[in-house]
């Protein structure tokens, strides 16, 4: 099972330690933070990875940008929190306020199958290692 570690965390506040990309068996993807030759043509060229303002400004989070959120980051959040049932927005808020460890814990707890204690995939919604309903995914399940 792979654990949630700083390098994890994305500058947009994603735990790319939950993303399906980042935990299936092939192909997997290496975060955000990781190379780009390994990550999926859309996360390479990610707006928000890729953000010349954060660049400047010499910081690792969005939160700390001049004037945040930005466009992009509202409609990721948007587009998590609705079909997800994870916000972008307030993991950036628990990151600046807690710090990046406590957030780290926070989420570990958080997104841990009641079942089994593997990770849990923000875009599934079961537990990927067996199958046990994921309490925090807001879709509908197909099936």
């Amino acid at each position: 099972m792979k654990k949630t570690v700083r390098m994890h965390i994305a500058s947009c506040g994603m735990n790319c330690s939950l993303c399906l990309a980042f935990q299936r068996e092939k192909n997997t993807c290496p975060g955000c933070r990781g190379p780009d030759k390994d990550k999926p043509k859309y996360c390479a060229q990610c707006i928000l990875k890729n953000c010349i303002d954060l660049k400047r400004a010499k910081a690792s989070f969005c939160y700390a940008c001049e004037k945040p959120p930005c466009k992009r980051l509202k409609q990721l959040d948007k587009r998590y929190r609705t079909k997800y049932g994870m916000s972008m927005v307030e993991n950036l808020k628990t990151i600046d306020e807690l710090g990046l460890e406590a957030f780290i814990d926070a989420q570990t707890k958080k997104w841990t199958c009641k079942g089994c204690g593997a990770l849990l995939c923000v875009h599934r919604g079961v537990c990927q290692n067996c199958g046990k309903r994921n309490p925090r995914f807001p879709g509908v399940l197909k099936g």
